[in-house]
Protein backbone atom coordinates (compact mmCIF):
# COMPACT_ATOMS: atom_id res chain seq x y z
CA UNK A 1 0.00 0.00 0.00
CA UNK A 2 3.01 2.20 0.81
CA UNK A 3 4.64 1.67 -2.28
CA UNK A 4 1.62 2.25 -4.25
CA UNK A 5 0.87 5.61 -2.94
CA UNK A 6 4.33 6.51 -3.30
CA UNK A 7 4.47 5.70 -6.96
CA UNK A 8 1.10 8.05 -7.11
CA UNK A 9 2.44 10.71 -5.50
CA UNK A 10 5.33 10.33 -8.18
CA UNK A 11 3.31 10.57 -10.93
CA UNK A 12 1.23 13.26 -9.39
CA UNK A 13 4.68 15.61 -9.13
CA UNK A 14 5.69 14.38 -12.47
CA UNK A 15 2.57 15.72 -13.72
CA UNK A 16 2.73 19.07 -12.07
CA UNK A 17 6.41 19.14 -12.57
CA UNK A 18 5.76 19.64 -16.11
CA UNK A 19 3.14 21.89 -16.12
CA UNK A 20 3.43 23.85 -13.15
CA UNK A 21 7.26 24.06 -12.43
CA UNK A 22 7.53 26.81 -9.32
CA UNK A 23 4.48 25.41 -8.06
CA UNK A 24 6.16 21.49 -7.77
CA UNK A 25 8.71 22.58 -5.29
CA UNK A 26 7.10 23.33 -1.94
CA UNK A 27 5.00 20.09 -2.76
CA UNK A 28 8.01 17.72 -3.69
CA UNK A 29 9.75 19.61 -0.59
CA UNK A 30 6.69 18.72 1.88
CA UNK A 31 6.75 14.87 0.10
CA UNK A 32 10.62 14.63 1.34
CA UNK A 33 9.73 15.58 4.83
CA UNK A 34 6.65 13.77 5.29
CA UNK A 35 9.18 10.67 4.08
CA UNK A 36 11.97 12.01 5.89
CA UNK A 37 10.07 11.60 8.97
CA UNK A 38 9.65 7.95 8.15
CA UNK A 39 13.86 7.64 7.54
CA UNK A 40 14.88 9.07 10.69
CA UNK A 41 12.33 6.89 12.81
CA UNK A 42 13.90 4.36 11.25
CA UNK A 43 17.32 5.29 11.85
CA UNK A 44 16.89 4.71 15.56
CA UNK A 45 16.54 1.43 15.76
CA UNK A 46 20.03 -0.28 16.77
CA UNK A 47 22.66 -1.23 14.75
CA UNK A 48 22.60 -2.55 11.09
CA UNK A 49 18.64 -2.91 11.50
CA UNK A 50 18.71 0.88 11.93
CA UNK A 51 20.12 0.94 8.40
CA UNK A 52 17.52 -1.72 7.10
CA UNK A 53 14.80 0.48 8.24
CA UNK A 54 15.39 3.39 6.75
CA UNK A 55 16.48 2.08 3.60
CA UNK A 56 12.85 2.25 2.00
CA UNK A 57 12.16 5.95 2.83
CA UNK A 58 15.50 6.84 1.38
CA UNK A 59 15.21 5.31 -1.79
CA UNK A 60 11.15 6.85 -1.98
CA UNK A 61 13.11 10.59 -1.00
CA UNK A 62 15.27 10.00 -4.00
CA UNK A 63 12.00 8.79 -6.34
CA UNK A 64 10.15 11.89 -5.40
CA UNK A 65 13.62 14.39 -6.38
CA UNK A 66 13.96 12.52 -9.17
CA UNK A 67 10.29 13.24 -10.70
CA UNK A 68 10.26 16.45 -9.88
CA UNK A 69 13.43 17.51 -11.40
CA UNK A 70 12.47 15.30 -14.38
CA UNK A 71 9.33 17.03 -15.16
CA UNK A 72 10.91 20.25 -14.83
CA UNK A 73 14.04 18.59 -16.99
CA UNK A 74 10.92 18.12 -19.81
CA UNK A 75 9.44 21.36 -19.32
CA UNK A 76 12.64 23.23 -20.19
CA UNK A 77 12.97 21.24 -23.18
CA UNK A 78 9.77 22.10 -24.92
CA UNK A 79 9.61 24.59 -27.33
CA UNK A 80 6.63 26.88 -25.49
Amino acid sequence: MTILAVIGFCIVLLVLAFLLPRLSRPVERGGSKVLGVGQRAGAKAPGPLGRLLQKPFSKSRKAVHKSGSAGRRGRAKTPF
